[in-house]
């Protein structure tokens, strides 16, 4: 276990700078402390991230109070996501605030939905309590189980809770709940802006409450993990390309006139798809199951079945052919995060799969 060291921040709501910059790094402990991204590297990557995101909307013509309630939103959430996989936050929030912690950040989310709630003229008593519902009922499940060891009923409650949340109902059933809590702009920003939500009520949930190990939510980079990434990555292709054309899921078809677009895009597949689905299947569904099960085998194969089912919903239900092939990819995600430990090291392989198709395939 790393040394601990004390962060104290001035200014501004205290509890809340607390909460992000006092957290405890068993979730993270794989990669040395010197290739890890410490506090302040983190907070330079978060405002670069976010400054690209704020000229490009403003490209778009985005602006006003609306606009700026948004960006309000999203920035916190953003940042929030990040900070927990910053090196140097190792002083440890449940030894400072106990339970407390969990819900404090509950609470700083609370805020922030009405910030954006109010602030966009989208505010009414129901979307409060389905956000309020979404944050605090994952966090009492996870504070009822604190004392049990990780990889108890409540755990895996929490998952799909979190997943049931995230992922559009089939398009027969016409209702996003997503499009329905984060209606402005038009809906765009629906799906990230609850992914972001989720991910923090998780780390709520399992850093904060639970207090899980081995997650590996890092941000880094370890010895042989190139080898390892570039592996899997060419190794699922090699398969899925050929398997993905034979049963006419894909079809070569570049999209050459889009690829000034590939930066942007590439971007916002890691952070908002890759990052948030190996920290939910990998860091902590296969996680929590190879504990269960006691066999790293068996939480690894289970987790990735899981995870191909859980694509069922995407492009039509009942969608078989692409459970087939995330289920393949979730095989090589997981084995990219059993042999570097950080789910940082799967969610590029995730995030590449994800570029690579949706610049050179389509999806018949």
């Amino acid at each position: 276990m790393y040394a601990s060291r004390v962060i104290l921040v001035s200014g501004g709501p205290c509890c809340i700078a607390k909460l992000v910059c006092s957290v405890i790094l068993r979730y993270n402990f794989c990669l040395p402390v010197t290739r890890q991204l410490g506090l302040f590297s983190m907070l330079g990557l978060w405002a670069l991230l976010t400054l690209i995101g704020v000229l490009y909307a403003v490209w778009l013509g985005y602006g006003g109070h609306a606009f700026a309630a948004t960006l309000t939103a999203f920035a916190f959430l953003f940042l929030l996501m990040l900070l927990f996989a910053a090196r140097g936050a190792e002083t440890s929030l449940a030894a400072r605030f106990s339970a407390g912690s969990g819900y404090l950040l509950g609470a700083a989310l609370l805020l922030v939905y009405l910030i954006y709630a109010l602030g966009t003229n989208s505010f009414s008593f129901g979307r409060a309590a389905t956000a309020a519902s979404l944050i605090f009922i994952p966090l009492a499940i996870a504070a009822s189980a604190e004392r049990k060891p990780a990889g108890a009923w409540q755990d895996f409650v929490i998952i799909v809770g979190i997943w049931v949340a995230v992922k559009p109902l089939p398009q027969l059933w016409g209702f996003s709940m997503s499009h329905w809590l984060w209606p402005f702009p038009g809906g765009q920003l629906a799906y990230p802006l609850t992914v972001l939500l989720c991910v923090n009520v998780a780390l709520g949930a399992f850093v904060l409450l639970r207090r899980t190990d081995g997650i590996g939510y890092s941000i880094g980079w370890g010895r042989n993990w190139s080898f390892f990434i570039v592996a899997s990555f060419l190794a699922f292709a090699c398969i899925a390309i050929p398997l993905g054309t034979g049963m006419h899921f894909i079809q070569w078809e570049p999209r050459w006139r889009e690829w000034e677009s590939l930066p942007l895009t590439a971007l916002a597949i890691l952070f908002f798809t890759a990052w948030p689905e190996e920290f939910l299947f990998r860091g902590l569904l296969q996680n929590l199951l190879s504990r269960a099960s006691k066999s790293e085998i068996a939480g690894w194969w289970t987790a990735s079945v899981l995870f191909g089912f859980s694509h069922i919903t995407n492009l039509g239900f009942p969608n078989w052919r692409y459970v087939a092939l995330a289920t393949i990819a979730g095989i090589f995600y997981g084995w990219t995060w059993r042999r570097t430990g950080s789910i940082f090291a799967s969610a590029i392989v995730h995030g590449a799969v994800d570029t690579t198709w949706h610049f050179l395939f389509r999806t018949q």
